[in-house]
């Protein structure tokens, strides 16, 4: 049998619950609750004395990187749940007025480079998206869905055969936390 070594500890602040039943850790907060699975053969996660602690049984390059990666998503867990991400993006346009809509699950960009049909970007998981006048807000819990939602809207916007230094239309992001 190995021995599992202590490396790297979150703390869990007053007023996020947390959980871990079957490699599955729950955080829970006033904005809402995450769930992500943490499942190695050589890294694992307790929760102790309002801690997370991610221990070993190898120790090597391998699994150090690993549990660097899962203390940074757990901490990331924590301030969505305590005070979520918001993501502010720029409708630019220059030759032809762009209109931008929210219909369901999916960001709707209308007359985009005089374009007849209308492009679309995908709302990943449960992410909000608001649009106020020129600025697009992309909002929630997870920092993996609302980057994503970010990604698909400025990639929605993507120009291929124009020179971009003249056709600088677009969805842009311009700020975030």
């Amino acid at each position: 049998m190995t021995s599992w070594k202590e490396m790297e500890k979150v703390k869990i602040p007053p007023g996020i619950k947390a959980a871990l039943t079957d490699f599955e850790l729950t955080i829970g907060g006033s904005k809402g609750e995450l769930k992500k699975r943490f499942s190695d053969n050589y890294v694992s996660v307790s929760l102790k004395d309002g801690e997370a602690s991610i221990s070993v049984s190898k120790e090597n390059h391998y699994s150090k990187s690993i549990v660097g990666t899962w203390k940074s998503l757990i901490q990331s867990m924590i301030n969505g749940v305590q005070s979520g991400y918001q993501y502010e993006m720029k409708i630019d346009y220059t030759h032809f007025p762009m209109r931008v809509s929210v219909r369901g699950d999916k960001v709707v960009i209308e007359n985009f480079l005089g374009e007849r049909s209308a492009r679309t970007a995908k709302v990943v998981g449960h992410c909000s998206v608001s649009v106020k006048g020129d600025r697009v807000f992309v909002s929630g819990i997870d920092r993996y869905e609302v980057g994503e939602t970010a990604a698909n809207i400025e990639r929605a916007t993507k120009i291929k055969g124009f020179d971009l230094r003249v056709f600088q239309d677009g969805i842009y992001l311009i700020g975030g936390n």
